[in-house]
């Protein structure tokens, strides 16, 4: 049985490109990703226009309407219009997270150098400097140390 069987169907265009690329069980675990994520935003916004019915129906007798819930006609919308804007905007971001959850990625090896790196040498003498602590001044009042002004 398919978990995204519910699903509006994802234009794979809006897949990411790793996505897109990735096998078919992290583009499957994509898809649950994005099921659960369209889930949890249209219950967060019913919950949204639930809370709001709540309070605008409170001892406030002159309030009317207007607001998010209420009696309007076009309360019951509310939730599946936040919904599908914040999915078609690319939703919450949880797909990838449980996709990686889901199906993790193959671990990637570094390939092997094909040819030994050379040592570099310089033909350049090398100069060294001494690394004596520096002289106090005679007004220093930082116990030896002098720091620039």
């Amino acid at each position: 049985m398919s978990f995204t069987s519910g699903l509006p169907p994802i234009d794979a265009s809006q897949l990411p490109a790793d996505v897109r690329a990735a096998s078919p069980a992290r583009q499957s675990a994509y898809e649950a990703g994005m099921g659960f994520e369209q889930m949890l935003v249209q219950q967060l916004s019913q919950s949204l226009t639930d809370s709001s019915d709540d309070t605008s129906s409170s001892d406030d007798a002159t309030s009317d309407s207007s607001g998010l819930g209420g009696d309007s006609p076009y309360a019951s919308l509310l939730p599946d219009a936040l919904t599908s804007g914040v999915m078609d905007a690319g939703g919450l971001g949880l797909a990838r997270q449980l996709m990686d959850a889901i199906a993790p990625a193959a671990p990637t090896t570094p390939a092997a150098p094909t040819t030994p790196a050379a040592p570099t040498t310089s033909t350049a003498p090398a100069t060294t400097t001494p690394t004596s602590p520096s002289e106090p001044s005679s007004g220093s009042a930082s116990g030896g140390a002098s720091f620039p002004a």
